[in-house]
């Protein structure tokens, strides 16, 4: 009984604390929502553009970034994909499927001292290259890999 009172009086005292912080101004729902996103490169149609968008335009193919993904794709609904980028001074990294109705899949900013590695399952259309776009000293480097999404999840 006391644990459950408990309980009760956390979630009241948080949700307090939450309306007086909302009711003060201190607490806007929209700043911390994606307030920094690239709309234009989220909106590209194709790869070519969502780099531009980026502002990316030609990056160099580079050994330095790692990316784990599966050769193949049971489920294009839910595809895991990471990377870890060997790049000095790395400040941001990209996901782009080149078939997918959108290229960008997911863009991370990596703080100065914070381990540049990712992941992340993204949604794929068809079979496809998947790109990871590394930003570095303003710089941008990149690595692909094929994923071949089966149909129905039958494995061939």
């Amino acid at each position: 009984m006391d644990q459950t009172r408990r309980n009760v009086l956390k979630a009241g005292g948080g949700a307090s604390l939450f309306a007086l912080l909302a009711a003060a101004g201190m607490l806007q729902p929209g700043t911390a929502l994606a307030a920094d996103r690239n709309q234009k490169a989220f909106e590209a149609k194709n790869l070519k553009d969502a780099l531009d968008a980026l502002g990316a335009g030609s990056p160099i193919n580079s050994n330095d970034i790692v990316m784990t993904a599966p050769e193949i794709a049971e489920n294009g609904a839910v595809v895991p994909i990471g990377a870890v980028s060997k790049v000095p001074g790395t400040e941001s990294i990209a996901i782009l499927i080149a078939k997918n109705p959108t290229a960008l899949a997911a863009s991370f900013d990596i703080p100065a001292g914070t381990e540049p590695a990712v992941s992340t399952r993204v949604k794929m259309a068809e079979t496809s290259e998947v790109h990871v776009l590394v930003k570095a000293q303003g710089k941008y480097y990149m690595t692909k890999k094929e994923i071949k999404v089966t149909i129905g999840g039958c494995g061939g």
